[in-house]
């Protein structure tokens, strides 16, 4: 049995390799009995780690600190960051015979700090037995080969033989997956791209190992490694994948859905995907799985890697650098993505899973929501306070309290009798209404008195037991019984229910909540039977150390498969159902949010980022939260403005509210039993500062509708990580208190108590102070921003041209004033920026060829506005202002189309012209002398 291969991106050796050249030339092994090029490459780099090790080996042997009589000395050749967890258990206390049962090497090492574990005791050996590639065919596609393992491993029902299967897809695209060679297994049904040939120049090279079986892969330009799967086993068995690879770097980002810092740690700590109804909190698996990662190379190059796989699972990560993927069924069906910039491989990812739907322009106005509003007059009072104080505000929202007993598709009789009217009232303001939905189906009413159970029985469209009933949890209505919407039928159900409640109240969206699924009960009322499906070989770090902990059962039967294989899709089945029955109901796109989310899920819903706390830390990380999800192709997205759980301050409801005025998704949300945190409710000045810097989202409207139509039509990002402009500039790397619009509007907050002042780091180059055109000339560097309670920085990048309007209280009423077309010279002087414009809410605009689309670009001192597709909208409005950030002379005359016209100049290097009242469907050049 061959060594693992402990690896440098420096130095990749192939032990018995089969390298796969560009040409695809068939694969030859290595020669048999050689010194490997590693060995060769880095002899002195093994000498000292072997010598240095040796030294504590033998110190400890005399001072009796080593657990045993005996250690391998080929367990002294794995460095301990290269140590691989042989025995991931948790709760488990591994003992040297524990360890030693399953062949593997045991050194116990100090916890870190915190008693948290660190360097796993029992490690794999540098020749634990694995699959061998016994096989390797050319196929029209890539190729497919044979692996087959000779000695079996630890986990039950391990698979003697598998099945690879590799596709070159396109240039920067390549598909590696590894099944059963014999028996059908449970795959994700997500519907992705197939290819058709084969990529004629791809910008990787593909090598394997074939005796221990593994995949090497290079970036061709730089050789960077960018995979190296040759470090640890491949494990294979009916319920414990697992594979492992070392990093090129340690700039690691994605796996959601967690709590913490947009980079993150590889200090040991472990991400568990497995959807979870819990509010945010570090280190826990939260409510969505995204099982993908970018990884940010030396030198500023990015890749990505997508694990299509929906099992519960946990990515395990250490200082190597190095990942390690273990999952509990299904298959390893991996996509990598390689860029080669962090822009591209987030593009190329939505490539695979599709791309995000384009919203409805109201969307991206502000809502309001809150648990405990109480009645509809109530929140009438709300929305007519929101009125008279002339805020912003596009949609008014209720929670679970408008429902009779929390039960769905119903109205309290009582406290919501006026909710038509209410909605009725938001329409002819230009608003929009949106209520929650739950999952869980009330199952004890008196049969005949409520249809949605009643009919979902009938037609048998619940999750069922192992016995063949309805699973019956509890949630917000007591006994519930939990809808399949993996059944088609279900789908149809779903429609007629929420027909029957429009045709009662005309609601604009939904909001899909507890759809982890949320069970307040662990599994069911009758607990989960006996079996490896609730009760697995290897459950991964789950909080709650159970499947079924806050959920349903793991056995429980769906129309495709059983929940064990579904639980992580139940989010994006619901939001599916739920943007069809809406586009059949209303005609119009959909708008949904919700909770849980699942690769793909951007083409269904938003997300909001759950049940935050009324805290300063929440704020913050309410950033990377919504960063990472730019990343998973869901980029309507925010958290609760504010935050839900708690009572808030002034203090911090103003610097959220400023903060939040930025997410793509922008919603002020609040529990019940706390006191109101709308903004009509603060002091005069501070419900000033949340109205401006709303008016000022609202002014942004047509920049941010653009970038979602680029979200939609190619994956662009719209909130974005400040290194995906500036991937090598290393400071940019970590930063996850500030963020951009698309790539040239940056948006600092202040995210302290207490302060007037921010410090941020502004990339090289000249950026522009949004409000006045003065300008900044940076080399890079961290600056402190003056920053009054009243006050949001933000920064136009040099060579931007941002479209924006004059705002009103709501999106319909903002989209018929004139333009103002904001323009960020560069220092070349020169600006590019686009613009497009529909009517706000049909389906497929773009598809169908309705609407504008308009590019504007400025050299040489002129301003060029090219008309490349129009429709009878862009008619409606009037470009009526254009203000130039960065004119370094004053000019002596301006003229439009050739007509001289007045302008000012002021001494911050800004021109402005206005009165221009130019129709947006014509183009136009400004030129100035």
């Amino acid at each position: 049995m061959k060594s693992y291969q402990k690896l440098t991106t420096a130095a990749v050796p192939q032990p018995a390799a089969c390298r796969v050249e560009e040409e695809g030339a068939a694969p030859t092994p290595a020669g048999r009995g050689k010194l490997a090029p590693w060995w060769v490459g880095s002899g002195l780099l093994v000498a000292a780690v072997l010598l240095s090790t040796l030294t504590v080996w033998v110190l400890r042997q005399v001072s009796g600190g080593w657990p045993g009589p005996t250690l391998p000395p080929k367990c002294l050749l794995v460095p301990e960051s290269h140590r691989f967890d042989c025995y991931p258990e948790r709760h488990v206390v591994v003992t040297q015979e524990l360890c030693e049962s399953r062949g593997c090497c045991f050194i116990q090492s100090p916890p870190l700090a915190g008693g948290k574990q660190g360097v796993p005791w029992c490690f794999y050996p540098p020749d634990f037995p694995s699959y061998a590639l016994e096989s390797l065919n050319q196929t029209a596609l890539g190729m497919v080969g044979l692996l087959v393992r000779r000695e079996k491993a630890y986990y039950p029902r391990d698979i003697e033989m598998l099945r690879l299967d590799v596709e070159f897809e396109t240039d920067t695209r390549l598909h590696i997956k590894i099944t059963d060679a014999a028996n059908p297994r449970y795959e994700v049904p997500l519907e992705v791209p197939r290819a058709t040939k084969r990529a004629e120049n791809p910008i990787y090279s593909l090598d394997f190992s074939r005796d221990p079986f593994g995949v090497l892969l290079r970036r061709r330009a730089t050789g960077t490694v960018l995979l190296n799967t040759t470090v640890a086993p491949l494990i294979f068995a009916d319920q414990f994948l697992q594979v492992s690879t070392l990093l090129p770097s340690k700039f690691l980002y994605g796996l959601g859905e967690h709590r913490g810092p947009l980079l993150h740690s590889l200090d040991w700590s472990t991400l568990t995907l497995w959807a979870r109804d819990v509010s945010p909190t570090e280190s826990f698996n939260l409510y969505g799985a995204h099982p993908f990662y970018l990884l940010m190379e030396e030198g500023g190059d990015a890749h990505g890697v997508f694990l299509l796989n929906s099992n519960a699972m946990e990515v395990a990560l250490q200082p190597a650098p190095a990942l390690t993927w273990r999952t509990i069924g299904g298959v390893l069906d991996f996509y990598i993505f390689l860029g080669p910039d962090p822009n591209m491989v987030i593009q190329q990812y939505q490539q695979v899973i599709g791309f995000p739907a384009m919203p409805p322009l109201w969307a991206l106005g502000f809502h309001l929501c809150r648990w405990g509003y109480g009645s509809s007059n109530e929140t009438w009072q709300t929305a007519r306070a929101m009125r008279n104080y002339q805020i912003p505000q596009d949609a008014q929202w209720n929670d679970i309290d408008y429902m009779d007993g929390y039960r769905d598709f119903t109205l309290d009789p009582q406290k919501f009798a006026s909710l038509p009217s209410l909605v009725e009232d938001l329409h002819k303001h230009g608003q929009r209404y949106v209520m929650i939905l739950d999952p869980g189906i009330s199952s004890t009413n008196p049969h005949g008195s409520y249809w949605p159970f009643d009919e979902g029985l009938r037609r048998g469209l619940f999750l069922n037991t192992t016995q063949g009933q309805p699973l019956i949890g509890q949630v917000w209505p007591g006994f519930t019984a939990f809808a399949d919407f993996s059944n088609p039928d279900t789908q149809q159900w779903w429609l007629e229910n929420l027909q029957r409640f429009h045709a009662r109240v005309p609601f604009d969206g939904l909001w899909i909540d507890m759809n982890e699924p949320s069970n307040f009960m662990d599994g069911s009322e009758e607990g989960c039977p006996p079996g490896e499906l609730d009760s697995p070989p290897y459950t991964p770090a789950v909080l709650g150390d159970s499947l079924s902990a806050k959920t349903v059962c793991a056995s429980a039967k769906q129309k495709t498969s059983v929940h064990y294989n579904l639980h992580n899709l139940y989010g994006l089945m619901e939001a599916k159902a739920t943007a069809s029955a809406l586009i059949q109901i209303r005609g119009k796109r959909p708008f949904v949010i919700s909770r849980s989310t699942f690769p793909s899920q951007g083409q269904y819903s938003g997300h909001w980022l759950g049940d935050n706390q009324s805290q300063w830390k929440d704020m913050y990380y309410s950033i990377p939260g919504l960063l990472s999800f730019s990343l998973f192709g869901i980029p309507l997205v925010g958290a609760d403005i504010c935050g839900f759980s708690g009572s808030t301050s002034e203090e911090l409801c103003t610097r959220w509210m400023q903060l939040g005025a930025f997410y793509p998704f922008a919603r002020n949300h609040n529990t019940q039993n706390e006191k109101a945190q709308d903004p009509t409710v603060f002091s005069p000045a501070a419900r000033t500062a949340m109205k401006d810097v709303l008016l000022t989202r609202y002014s942004l409207l047509p920049f941010l509708y653009t970038l979602f139509h680029r979200a939609h039509l190619q994956g662009d990002t719209v909130a974005r990580p400040l290194f995906f402009e500036f991937p090598r500039d290393v400071t940019t790397l970590g930063l996850d208190r500030q963020f951009l619009w698309g790539w040239s509007l940056l948006v600092t907050p202040v995210l302290e108590p207490g302060v007037d002042s921010v410090t941020g780091y502004v990339p090289r180059g000249v950026w522009y102070d949004f409000y006045t055109g003065s300008s900044v000339n940076s080399s890079g560097e961290m600056l402190k921003m003056s920053a009054p309670l009243e006050h949001l920085n933000l920064h136009v990048r040099e060579g931007a041209i941002l479209p924006t309007q004059k705002p009103e209280t709501t999106s319909e009423a903002t989209r018929k004033n004139p333009l103002r077309i904001i323009v960020a010279l560069s220092q070349s002087g020169t600006a590019w920026g686009d613009l497009f414009w529909d009517d706000g809410e049909s389906l497929d605009t773009f598809e169908r060829g309705s609407y504008s689309y308009l590019v504007f670009n400025v050299t040489q001192n002129i301003f060029t506005s090219t008309v490349l597709h129009a429709s009878a909208e862009a008619t409606e409005v009037t470009i009526g202002t254009l203000s130039i950030f960065g004119v370094r002379e004053p000019p002596s005359k301006v003229l439009l189309n050739g007509q001289e016209k007045p302008f000012s100049y002021l001494g911050n290097q800004v021109l402005t012209v206005s009165d221009l009242g130019l129709s947006l469907s014509q183009g136009f050049s400004l030129r100035w002398l």
